[in-house]
């Protein structure tokens, strides 16, 4: 007699065709690094880096659903499982991972992880090797549940610190209380005080010229002798802003948990003198958290600008609000531009300029500095990340913006239209123009575009010009540019270099600093650079070779904040902290 056959695990159940995923899973990971493998790309290659892997991602779904040969019921275990498992990632992860986090991170990771599991345990012939998949994407989902980000790095890696980790808003917030908020207890002398602002050496972002260069006082190129001496450091806010500095007070822009902070404290001791707090909060997971400006000192006054739009005029003296205006209201914006409002006010003719990137006419916005209401507006382009700037040009002066369609021009009193100069870039500008010689500009752009000098000349309807040279030897991105004897000093993405003026050559390229920024000691024929993991390097400004002659580890955590040096006292701040150095003196 003959046994009807039987069915066993071995007949019903197929190891899974997993060469697909081997194949799909190294790719998911090399996306993250194309922005570093492709230099001279397009800018929004970032996006490949960024949103890459979750569409990968989603054809390794496919291959699970369609071609992996696991049983039905094991292909919609698998799916519903990992719905789940972000699900309740996404219910109970610290708020910064929210957003396009998931798409940008968790999912692609619970995927991944999943899809290595099917790999690992695809030989199993039964539903073990599904729950054993769906183990790994729960352990790698319950890692960002554990976590909080503060962004990208330059490079596009994620910054990550134990969600439980006392931040530096509340670390701030903390030192404050206990070291009291006044710098001085005599009475201020209110006459004297706004005299001395009105003579302030740092008024504004990048100096009193806008191009971050120091002059005066000669410096050591010797750190090894005389190293950079810390005066004071303190607990600061998030932000991406520098410092303004007049009447040896310092000016500058914080995140204090539920509050926009316009910041003063003492020059000398890092000590808070006042601060002005404005309801808002900005956060967005690749650029991170906090303002983006920089403060603008006149007329003893304080003007900032709020990553969310709050622009706001208060006393140097004291902090207290004279205007507030909204700027999201005045271009006819329903929200920020995706990383923020990052212009730092431009003062000029009794108006307060900022790029707003409102339609139609709405694309810079001037407000009157007595009462804040709208003075004028002006088309731009829609996406920028520069502040509005004065420069004279042909012996003429304007008010000019780099934005995403090129350079416009204006005029100081009325904001009228005069002149855009068409020079193309696919995404944001964050760089700021520089004059060369009375007649042309220096244009900075990031990747897939580069740099480039315009020579002007008068027309009969105000501008014409001409280009002299485009190079991608130089594509700095938001790492803004240094002019020197005939050479462009700047960050060719994430590695230092040196650039003809002449004619856009490239004569260096050294220092791996990420993205980090600069300043120019232009007496003393040095540079400062501060990386972007916070540590300050000596250059030597030559076209001849890339010659460090110092590093200090100054400051911890991610910095794009700019360096100041006014006298022999250097300021610099990231996210998490200040620090003020005094520089030796050459003999």
């Amino acid at each position: 007699m003959i046994s009807p056959p039987t069915t066993t695990p071995a007949g019903t159940w197929r190891p899974l065709r997993i060469w697909i995923a081997i194949v799909l899973v190294p790719l998911m990971g090399l996306m993250r690094f194309i922005p570093g493998l492709v230099p001279n790309g397009p800018s929004m290659i970032w996006m490949a880096s960024a949103f890459g892997p979750f569409l990968i991602g989603l054809v390794v779904m496919l291959w699970w659903m369609l071609a992996s040969r696991a049983r039905w019921f094991e292909r919609l275990l698998g799916l519903v499982g990992l719905g789940v498992a972000v699900g309740i990632e996404q219910a109970i992860c610290h708020p910064s991972m929210r957003g396009p986090l998931p798409i940008v991170l968790t999912i692609p990771t619970a995927i991944a992880a999943f899809a290595i599991g099917a790999m690992l345990f695809g030989r199993m012939l039964s539903v073990r090797r599904t729950w054993l998949a769906l183990g790994l994407a729960v352990l790698a989902t319950a890692y960002s549940a554990l976590v909080r980000t503060d962004g990208v790095w330059g490079d596009f890696s994620f910054g990550f610190d134990w969600r439980w980790k006392p931040t530096a808003e509340q670390l701030a917030s903390e030192e404050i209380a206990r070291t009291g908020p006044g710098a001085v207890d005599e009475p201020v002398d209110t006459e004297a005080l706004l005299s001395a602002l009105e003579a302030a050496p740092w008024p504004h972002f990048r100096g009193p010229r806008g191009n971050g260069v120091q002059t005066g006082l000669r410096f050591s190129d010797d750190w090894t002798a005389h190293p950079p001496r810390e005066i004071w450091r303190k607990r600061i806010g998030p932000a991406w802003s520098s410092f303004s500095i007049g009447a040896d007070r310092l000016f500058t822009q914080e995140q204090r948990l539920d509050d926009e902070v316009v910041s003063c404290c003492d020059a000398k001791t890092g000590r808070q003198i006042w601060s002005f707090a404005t309801p808002s909060r900005f956060f967005e997971s690749l650029g991170g958290l906090g303002p983006r400006g920089t403060p603008t000192l006149a007329d003893g006054s304080v003007y900032a600008l709020g990553a969310e739009g709050i622009l706001v005029r208060v006393s140097a003296v004291d902090g207290r609000l004279v205007w507030k205006a909204d700027l999201k209201a005045a271009a006819g914006r329903t929200g920020p531009p995706m990383w923020g409002f990052s212009c730092s006010p431009c003062i000029d003719g009794g108006v307060v300029v900022v790029h707003a990137g409102g339609t139609g006419d709405k694309g810079i916005v001037a407000f009157n500095a007595a009462d804040g209401a709208v003075a004028w507006t002006a088309p731009a382009g829609e996406m920028s990340y520069a502040s509005v700037q004065k420069i004279t040009l042909l012996d003429r002066d304007y008010l000019c913006l780099l934005s995403n369609s090129g350079a416009h021009f204006l005029e100081p009193a009325t904001g009228k239209p005069v002149y855009d100069y068409p020079f193309a870039h696919s995404g944001y500008r964050a760089c700021q123009a520089q004059v060369i010689d009375g007649d042309k500009l220096l244009i900075p752009s990031g990747m897939g575009t580069g740099t480039r000098l315009v020579q002007f000349f008068t027309a009969d309807d105000g501008l014409a010009a001409r280009e002299l040279w485009t190079t991608l030897a130089m594509k700095p991105d938001y790492n803004d540019v240094l002019v020197h004897d005939g050479h462009v000093y700047g960050f060719d993405s994430s590695i230092f270099t040196c650039i003809g003026l002449a004619d856009g050559k490239r004569k260096w390229k050294g220092g791996r600093y990420g993205k980090g920024q600069a300043l120019l000691l232009a007496t003393s024929g040095l540079i400062v650079v501060v990386s972007e993991k916070g540590e300050l390097v000596l250059v030597r400004a030559t076209p001849e070779k890339h010659e460090e002659l110092g590093t200090i580890q100054a400051l911890g955590g991610k910095t794009w904040n700019h360096p100041v040096v006014v006298a022999n006292r250097l300021y610099l701040r990231n996210a998490e902290e200040a620090v003020c150095y005094e520089l030796a003196t050459a003999d």
